[in-house]
């Protein structure tokens, strides 16, 4: 990546945000950094139990019809992203970075890449040994179980959507799907996996933001809370998709 020059990348912590407010706010900060009107940054957040799917729209890898899946509490939700369907829920960490990756100095791949090592060196911070997919497995695993997901989706050079880190979620809802169309699979979390006593879930959140910063040379990260990201927030969940 060239380089010299100071730069920050922007963290915004939201919370729980509901998937579909987040997918307005991501389209709209994609056409900000696009016509940069705002900085490279990444949103912060947890989402209410919620199935996705990617742009191949692989529907028979839901394994309950939407109506059952939306009466066990859980949105469906179809989008642009890359990758298979997945499931979000509370006690996982997602990130989804707006960056532009020609400022980054990276290309689609090594991006991707980036996002693995994230998430492998937050399970090492507690003892848990995790890999990159193999040929055919998408995501990051201990083993033979899934931990985290990656699911991307860049346009004109511009990302947006990212990964989902499985704290200590529910993984019981993973049995309604086939997780990333891997059907002979466990999905596992950093909770079952970790020897050591878990720090609350906002600290895993930082340690992710920051790890991920430090994999794309960002020199420094600017956090900004829920109340200063308020008004960009507010205007993408008014906008109907």
């Amino acid at each position: 990546m060239s380089g010299g020059a100071r730069r920050v990348l922007e963290a915004w912590k939201l919370g729980v945000v509901k998937y579909g407010d987040a997918l307005r706010l991501q389209e709209k900060l994609v056409a900000e950094r696009r016509a940069g009107r705002v900085s490279d940054l990444v949103l912060s957040l947890q989402h209410p139990p919620t199935y996705t799917l990617g742009k191949r729209r692989t529907d028979h890898n839901l394994l309950l019809p939407e109506a059952e899946l939306r009466a066990l509490g859980a949105d469906v939700h179809r989008t642009e992203r890359g990758g298979d369907v997945t499931f979000h829920g509370p006690r996982q960490a997602v990130l989804y970075p707006i960056l532009s990756l020609r400022a980054v100095g990276l290309g689609a791949r090594r991006y991707v890449e980036g996002l693995e090592s994230a998430m492998i060196e937050v399970a090492a911070l507690y003892g848990v040994q995790a890999r990159p997919g193999a040929a055919g497995e998408t995501g990051v695993w201990v083993g033979d179980r899934k931990i985290g997901a990656i699911g991307v989706r860049i346009s004109s050079g511009f990302t947006c959507h990212g990964l989902a880190f499985n704290i200590d979620p529910d993984l019981g809802y993973f049995k309604n799907i086939v997780p990333c169309g891997i059907a002979d699979k466990e999905v596992t979390s950093l909770r079952r996996e970790a020897a050591l006593e878990l720090p609350p879930d906002e600290v895993i959140h930082d340690q992710l933001v920051q790890s991920l910063a430090r994999t794309f040379c960002f020199s420094d990260v600017e956090v900004k809370d829920e109340t200063e990201c308020a008004d960009m927030v507010c205007l993408a969940a008014a906008t109907q998709s």
